[in-house]
Parts: C-alpha cells; structure tokens; sequence
C-alpha cells in the first residue's frame, strides 16, 4: 500500500522538474493534449496504420520532458483491461480480419490518450491545469470534483493502509480480509473517509479555498507557447488528413 502511495506521488513529482516542456505555458500544453486526443479518436475503428504516426507526440514530450517511460506504461496497464475486453467484443462479432484490426486499434487509440493525459500531468503542476480549466470557463462545480477526488486519493490509500495493519494485528493468522469481515471493514473505511474529508475540506478553507474561481496565474503566452502548440496541431491535422 505504501509503494502505491508513492506510486502516485511520484507522478505529481515530475511535474516540478526545470525542461523546457516543464517551462512551457499549461494552457498551451492542455490545450495540445485535448487537441491531440480529438484527432485520435475522430479516427475510424479500422485505422490502425494512421493511427501509428501519432506516436511522436508521447515520444517527443518524453524526450524533452526527461519523463521515464517504465512510469507511464506502469500506469497505462491500468486501464489497460477496460480496452482489452472492449477489443475482445469486437474479436467476437466482427468478421476477420476486420474484428483484429479494431481489437488493436482500440488499444492503441486508448495507449495514445492515456499517455497524452499522463504527460500533462507529469510535466504540469495540478493547481495550474486547474486554474487552466477556470480560464476555459469551464463549469466550476466539475473542476471542484476534479480537485477534490485527485487529492483524495492518496488520503484514502493511508485509511486503508491504517486500517489494514489494524486488522492484521488482530488477526494474525489471517491471509488478507476475511469475507465475513469485508461489509464492515467498507463501513468504517466509509465513516473514517467522511471524518477525515470533512477536516480536509475545513484546513483547505483555512488556507483560501472557498468554492470559488481562483485568479488564474499571471504567466502569458509567449512565442514558444504558441509555437509548440502550433506545432501540435499541425502534425495531427496532417497526419489526420493524409496518409503518412
């Protein structure tokens, strides 16, 4: 449980490194990755081979963002099962050889997104694509659920956490959670959440956070914001257009 929690940590870690994509302006990168995902998925379910030059935007703002690779994909293979059985739907019901090629489409198209959203992540702090996504206007209720469920999630982990050594130690013998044990072990895990929540919330307010837009930071655009974003966007119009 605690290397999970790292796990997670160490992904808003990235985010305060000193390249040059780290430098770059979060609007400019938010609106890349949305930009990029629109064109991947306005392909059709049989466009495996166009979707194949899209590959150089997680490769290029890996490079340039000196972002390991073993982190993103470990995260990937967590959605990784939700496109597989998709794929294998389609396996199943679509004639070959057209249902292979949709399986691995689907893979593909969904590794290219999630990646897209990994990048931005690591390589932007979480208040800035929050304080983007208020600039966009962008109903402020959805960013509130955005904020309070991604820096809960650690938060929930140490319940866990405690409340399983708790267990362990009165159970001994036992390997894991018992079944019989399960309903109320999720009970309190709900109870000490709404707790622990509720203390969040207050010291959050504490600190100026009081369900209302925040200013949005005072970084403008400048010709190298413009030009990645530009560049962007040009290669997945031609990529989406013609057939590289």
């Amino acid at each position: 449980m605690k290397h999970r929690i790292q796990e997670l940590n160490a992904l808003e870690q990235l985010s305060g490194g000193d390249t040059f994509i780290h430098r770059l302006h979060p609007m400019a990168k938010l609106l890349s990755a949305v930009f990029f995902i629109i064109t991947v998925i306005s392909h059709d379910r049989y466009a495996l081979r166009q979707l194949i030059p899209y590959v150089f935007y997680p490769t290029l703002l890996m490079a340039l963002s000196e972002t390991p690779y073993s982190m993103l994909l470990k995260r990937f293979m967590v959605a990784f099962p939700f496109c597989f059985f998709a794929g294998v739907s389609n396996l199943i019901f679509v004639p070959a050889p057209y249902g292979v090629i949709s399986f691995f489409t689907i893979i593909f198209r969904t590794y290219l997104c999630v990646m897209a959203v990994l990048l931005l992540v690591s390589t932007t702090p979480f208040f800035e694509i929050a304080n983007s996504l208020r600039f966009l206007k962008i109903p402020n209720i959805f960013i509130i659920i955005f904020e309070m469920t991604y820096r809960y999630i650690c938060v929930l982990l140490e319940e866990v956490h405690s409340m399983y050594i708790a267990y362990s130690l009165r159970s001994a013998s036992a390997k894991g959670i018992k079944m019989r044990d399960m309903g109320s072990f999720a009970g309190q895990l709900l109870l000490r959440s709404f707790d622990r929540a509720d203390r969040i919330y207050n010291a959050m307010k504490c600190r100026g956070y009081a369900l209302h837009i925040l200013p949005h930071n005072g970084r403008n655009f400048m010709l190298k914001d413009f030009i990645f974003f530009a560049a962007i966007c040009f290669f997945c119009i031609w990529f989406r257009f013609q057939r590289i």
